[in-house]
């Protein structure tokens, strides 16, 4: 053995070295390492710092329950915080830093808050920061709090989703898990079958394992299973790839892991692939978590878990010390202590709590271990580091014994995670001193130790057998021994450690009991017991034990706590996929957007839509630019792509009805050919949506929403429809990415329509305003709606999508002679601010009722009830001194108001109590002075009325007035 390292390993290259760095100083490891066995092999035995006293923490296991290693990989913007050092691939030059410690781990100056303890014991927080305020504390507080720092770069990877339908998954590759896969693969009618392994290597305990399986030497046996599955056709194998959750039906989310272990310069493609996968079957084969012992002073650097030492040993050759002490309570440890013998280590003792020799403690005495019975861990010595370790022998007292690392395990739990996230249940075996998968709440089964069954030769063939469907008789699993007795009263219990990384220990317990919090769930968040990143993967049960113990209440009785997903911590990126920056929230293009770019629009986005704000020719600035365009329509015609209005079709003997209680307005008197603007609201009587409602044919109806709203409008059509009036016969269905809608609007725009060839009446008797026809353009089916939002003469002309280019195009050319002009979205909202028509979402709140809007005789007429009908009659819609829409005149001679400004008396001096605010504002080119809407208080009954305007300390003057400043009676739009 070269200092930590020893010549035998399974799983690395020796031959080969690997130079990384850690908290600034370089070593060496080898490929197959991991980052924690790398240090480990190196004597590095502090590897971070606790979260609240930041105490010198060792490695304590060797896989994804590590609570210790956490480290921050990578500088810049590919730095990533809190990850474990024992999941981290080792690679060429690799950088890592603990996080938690400043200036160093070897002198951290937050560790005072250790010499404090006792003065900040669990739950403090709330006892100590209620007074005078939380929020005074609370900048300090936030500072200290957290771990690792994320990169405030963007992040350069990519990340990508996949989709899969699988008939069974096995997930875990250990003995169980193998041999459930082949199993599952050979099955007929398994024509899908994946094995997904977390680790970078399948194998799982075969890895660190030495005894032969089924006349094999382990890994020989992994091998030989490992070639047969990749020749079968059906199989598909995955490691580094986790499952992280279980959902409903037969729904698994796994994380697989492309480039994480290259380095950073050598990585292309997406760095990790988020799966969903549907499965008809899911087999869990994810193993055990190893239980530590709490005794006082266990989170010493050098106290490590049992399996862990023996995965180091045998797997990467690195051992935690030279000289060893394994403490137990059941045969399955003694392997760790032969595993580090094989190493060259020198095993000082095992202390078996048990009282009677077994055949493991016999093979150990043979090799010249000294076996401990009815013993017990006390205390461990050492400062920085184990030096030794104090034994109780029950009433024979004390025994000191000289080391250099202690290895503990309290028997194990099965890795339930996933089964409960199924719905499964659980049971407590007294046996094992571990919750069990009990009945399952989905096609789904466990097996090997996530089932128990921690017998291989057992395991083996009941895995192949719940692969088949079949059943074998389980043997019953072998008692741990009792778990040692916390020895040294309250000083022991306050410094016997259950949860590494939040410093919960035994006396916290004790205190959470003492304060009656004795649900397991008050536990948890009492003293965040099982809350740190890993999930209390080994302090959950322990904790309940402890817990059991003060209450004299059977461990089955008080519970656990609920299991979710993620299993294990995934990133931020493998959830968002390629919905990033642009791709975060695609915008859809209008079937014109290339015709408009060419012309030199400004896009901008409106609704999930990328749409023309203005057009601007040479020189021109914006709002010259806007003014034309409104001039244009008012003068000759303009032209305007309006296809992200929604359309819904809504079909079927009982449309009508079903729209009749879905809008404010009566639509079940609409005729074949009419339109009808139509107001929704929500239950609550808020209004939601507006829209131009067309009936188009017998029972069938084309539903107008705004552009943002259409899909949301749907959704809710469907849910009244299945959950409310699911004995209507109404079909629904949104189409508004199928139809392209050009809006040709102006006192020419009746010309223009009629110079691109179209087969229908367009005079003022034959089509007039707000009625609907249906025709064809060159052949194409063509749907004409006279509505207009500009208070022009104006038709809505609606093409299938692939049609919609060249519609735009036809009516540019067609209206060439009259000076057609294309305009954008902020032309459109000057046009309809100057007819006063309401913008749902700007000129309404989340309090705004219909009959603020004018809508109140609507609301009278109608004798039928509709969807929020019962709200807006409560007292609060009654009120005569509601917020109404109205317009407002400039009364200052001064420039547009500003919107969101509030609406206060004329006579008021402060900036309190306000009446109202604008809600829409504009500089006129049609009229020549600024306008505006607003919600104000009985605006309606003070016409005329001069008030004041505040906006952010300034004054103006205003009149409120009718809000239809332009055409009031609608003669240009009748035309």
């Amino acid at each position: 053995m070269t200092g930590l390292r020893s010549s035998r390993a399974n799983a690395i290259d020796t031959a080969k070295s690997i130079s990384f760095t850690f908290e600034g100083k370089r070593y060496r490891g080898h490929p197959g390492d991991t980052l924690a066995s790398a240090l480990l092999a190196n004597g590095v035995g502090v590897v971070g710092r606790s979260f609240k006293y930041h105490r010198p923490r060792g490695l304590l296991a060797a896989g994804l329950e590590e609570p210790n290693a956490i480290v921050q990989l990578e500088e810049g913007a590919v730095s990533i915080p809190n990850l474990k050092a024992t999941q981290i691939e080792l690679y060429e030059g690799l950088v890592a830093a603990p996080v938690n410690a400043w200036p160093s781990l070897a002198f951290d100056l937050m560790a005072v808050n250790g010499l404090l303890k006792r003065f900040i014991p669990a739950a403090f927080y709330y006892k100590t920061f209620m007074w005078p305020s939380w929020h005074l504390f609370e900048p300090s507080i936030r500072k200290a709090a957290g771990l690792g720092e994320a990169p405030t770069g963007a992040d350069p990877d990519s990340y990508e989703h996949r989709y899969a339908h699988v008939d069974t998954l096995i997930i875990g590759s250990g003995a169980a898990g193998l041999a459930a896969a082949e199993a599952a693969a050979a099955l007929p009618g398994n024509d899908r079958v994946a094995l997904v392994e977390a680790d970078f290597e399948f194998g799982g305990g075969l890895l660190s394992d030495a005894g032969p399986v089924e006349g094999l030497a382990p890994l020989a046996w992994r091998d030989a299973a490992l070639e047969r599955l990749r020749a079968m056709p059906n199989m598909l194998l995955l490691n580094r790839t986790m499952a992280f959750g279980f959902y409903d039906h037969g729904l698994v989310a796994l994380s697989e892991r492309l480039t994480d272990h290259l380095p950073p310069a050598e990585r292309s493609g997406p760095r990790q692939r988020l799966w969903k996968v549907r499965c008809r079957k899911v087999i869990l084969a994810t193993g055990a978590f190893e239980r530590p012992i709490p005794f006082a002073g266990n989170d010493l650097p050098g106290v490590m878990l049992a399996s862990a030492a023996q995965t180091y040993a045998r797997r990467y050759g690195a051992v935690p010390g030279r000289r060893i002490i394994l403490c137990t309570n059941n045969d399955g440890a003694y392997q760790a202590a032969f595993a580090l013998l094989e190493a060259g280590c020198k095993v000082e003792a095992i202390v078996d709590t048990r009282s009677e020799a077994g055949a493991a403690a016999r093979k150990a005495a043979d090799r010249g271990i000294e076996v401990i019975l009815g013993g017990a861990p006390h205390a461990a010595k050492g400062r920085k580091s184990v030096r030794g370790l104090k034994v109780a022998l029950g009433r024979s007292g004390f025994i000191g014994l000289k080391c250099d690392a202690i290895l503990t395990s309290d028997g194990w739990n099965p890795a339930v995670h996933l089964h409960s996230q199924s719905g499964g249940s659980l049971r407590y075996d007294d046996a094992l001193k571990a919750f069990l998968p009990a009945a399952m709440a989905q096609d789904a089964i466990s097996v090997g130790a996530a089932a128990g069954i921690f017998d291989r030769a057992s395991a083996i063939p009941a895995a192949r057998a719940a692969a088949r469907g079949e059943t074998v008789p389980q043997p019953p699993a072998e008692p741990v021994g009792p778990t040692p007795r916390l020895a040294g009263g309250d000083v022991g219990a306050r410094t016997a450690w259950l949860d590494f990384q939040n410093d919960v220990t035994v006396g916290d317990v004790q205190l959470a009991a003492r304060e009656n919090f004795r649900s397991v769930e008050h536990l948890k968040r009492y003293t965040t017991l099982g809350m740190a990143s890993d999930q209390g993967k080994t302090s959950n049960v322990s904790g309940i034990h402890v817990l059991s113990g003060l209450l004299d209440k059977p461990a089955p009785m008080i519970g656990t706590t609920k299991f979710r997903p993620p299993f294990d911590p995934v990133t931020i990126g493998a959830f968002a996929g390629s919905r990033v920056r642009a791709e975060l929230a695609p915008l859809a293009q209008l079937p014109s957007h290339a015709a408009q770019l060419a012309l030199g629009a400004k896009m901008e986005q409106y609704g999930g839509w990328l749409r023309p704000a203005f057009l601007p020719k040479a020189g021109e600035c914006e709002q010259q630019a806007i003014a034309r365009e409104v001039t244009a329509v008012r003068r000759t015609a303009g032209l305007f792509d309006a296809s992200p209005l929604g359309k819904i079709e809504v079909k079927g003997p009982d449309a009508a009805e079903f729209l009749q209680r879905m809008y404010v307005g009566g639509m079940r008197t609409l005729k074949v050919g009419q339109c009808r603007y139509g107001l929704m609201l929500n239950e609550h009587g808020i209004v939601y949506d507006d829209g131009v409602l067309a009936c188009i044919g017998e029972n069938h109806f084309l539903v107008g929403t705004t552009s943002g709203h259409a899909a949301a409008v749907t959704e809710t059509f469907h849910e009244w429809l299945q959950c409310e009036w699911p004995h209507l016969r109404v079909l629904v269905e949104n189409v508004t990415t199928g139809w392209a809608v050009m809006n040709i609007a102006g006192p020419d725009a009746r010309t223009i329509l009629a110079a691109i060839g179209i087969d229908i009446e367009l005079s003022a008797e034959a089509f007039p305003h707000m009625h609907y026809r249906s025709g064809t353009i060159g052949g194409v089916p063509t749907r004409f709606q006279r509505v207009s939002f500009t208070g022009e003469l104006s038709y809505e002309v609606a093409v299938p999508t692939r049609y919609g280019a060249a519609l735009w195009d036809a009516f540019m050319e067609a209206g060439r002679p009259h000076d057609i002009t294309p305009f954008g979205v902020e032309a459109l909202m000057t046009m309809r601010i100057e007819k006063g028509f309401l913008h749902v979402g700007s000129d309404t709140d989340g309090t705004t009722y219909p009959q603020d809007l004018g809508f109140g005789s609507a609301i009278a007429k109608k004798k039928d009830d509709f969807v929020g009908r019962r709200s807006i009659m409560r007292a609060d819609g009654l009120r005569d001194d509601r917020r109404q829409h109205v317009g407002l005149e400039v009364a200052d001679g001064g420039p547009a108001l500003a919107v969101g400004a509030h609406v206060l008396p004329r006579e008021a001096v402060v900036a309190e109590g306000t009446q109202g605010w604008v809600t829409s504002s504009v500089q006129s080119p049609t009229l020549g002075r600024p306008l505006a809407m607003a919600l104000i208080e009985r605006g309606t009954e003070r016409m005329g009325e001069i008030v004041k305007i505040w906006d952010l300390g300034s004054w103006r003057e205003a009149r409120i007035a009718n809000p239809r400043f332009y055409d009031p009676a609608g003669e240009r739009l009748h035309g």
